[in-house]
């Protein structure tokens, strides 16, 4: 008869499923910064800013956006797509195996994502971001519960064999 899930494991599904969004995401922008060059990503984002900035000349995201966009050359948009393939390519095979209860993958986790805690709070020094601090906060929380995570399911098989 299957146990009922606990609150921390529930948190630790959805905190997962969370980093394997983003991960896609970081996937899909990588393939794109690929797909396309620098003018055609400039023109891509003065169209997508268009209609915010003639409501609001100084958005900050809008104008934001557009001065990134503006700077970007081929060697930093290919550095940048890199960058989120591997990402993306790592935080996909990791939840894949914590949501299979592989084991290699919860010490692995941990480390990886505690290795991009470090360099977001890097990052966050040098350039503060609300979006940094709340995806560096989110990668804490997925650690602390799959820390928890990691120590339920050893425990569980720790059972299981001994009852053989």
């Amino acid at each position: 008869m299957p146990q009922p899930r606990s609150k921390i494991h529930i948190a630790f599904e959805i905190g997962v499923v969370l980093k394997g969004i983003n991960g896609l995401l970081e996937l899909i922008g990588g393939f794109v910064l690929l797909w396309i060059g620098p003018g055609t990503l400039q023109n891509l984002v003065a169209r997508l800013t268009q209609n915010e900035l003639s409501e609001d000349p100084r958005d900050f995201i809008a104008t934001h956006l557009r001065e990134a966009a503006g700077h970007l050359s081929d060697s930093a948009q290919l550095f940048a797509a890199i960058y989120l393939l591997a990402h993306g390519v790592i935080k996909a095979l990791l939840v894949y195996g914590l949501l299979r209860d592989e084991l290699w993958a919860f010490p692995t986790a941990i480390g990886i994502f505690g290795a991009f805690v470090m360099y977001q709070i890097y990052r966050y020094a040098i350039t503060p971001s609300g979006w940094l601090l709340a995806l560096t906060v989110l990668d804490v929380a997925v650690i602390l519960l799959t820390w928890a995570e990691w120590r339920r399911v050893t425990k569980a098989r720790a059972a299981r064999s001994e009852g053989r």
